[in-house]
């Protein structure tokens, strides 16, 4: 191609650059949006136990609330693995190709909103808690806290 040829490309690209994107400003529309309900919503369980008498206490119904207390977060820990995963993190060492050192560790973080306790009940020295996570609830507390993610309408000045 010769100069003449490119000037004439370099013209077409920026004339239709210009023309898409110069007359366009971000402030010149207003975006409403709405919400997009899911098909369906699934509901997930979670169950939390804990040592009654393991518990650091002196009073047999102190060891009992602890546990109580205990076992419902150890449930909501169970929710927040189902919900957001758990991270892992894991080191080996190798020397002379004998394992020297292994190290594992897991975490988890994540907020649950809307669980439900269903159960919560002592068995035997342990006491129990089940919770239980409708995303139905989870999606109208979404819809009362957070912005939707649906274009509703669009008006250009």
């Amino acid at each position: 191609m010769n100069i003449k040829q490119w000037a004439k490309v370099l013209t077409l690209i920026v004339s239709c650059v210009v023309g898409l994107f110069g007359c366009s400003t971000v402030y010149d529309k207003h975006v409403q949006w709405q919400p997009v309900e899911p098909e369906e919503f699934p509901i997930i369980t979670a169950i939390g136990y804990a040592p009654i008498s393991l518990q650091k206490s002196e009073h047999k119904t102190q060891r009992m609330l602890m546990a109580i207390n205990a076992s419902k977060i150890a449930a909501y820990a169970e929710l927040a693995e189902q919900v957001y995963g758990q991270q892992l993190d894991a080191n080996v060492t190798v020397a002379n190709l004998l394992v020297e050192n292994q190290h594992l560790s897991a975490s988890v973080k994540g907020i649950i909103r809307g669980a439900k306790v269903v159960k919560s009940y002592p068995m035997g020295d342990t006491y129990t808690t089940e919770l239980r996570l409708d995303f139905k609830d989870v999606y109208q507390i979404y819809l009362a806290n957070f912005n939707n993610k649906e274009i509703r309408s669009v008006e250009y000045f």
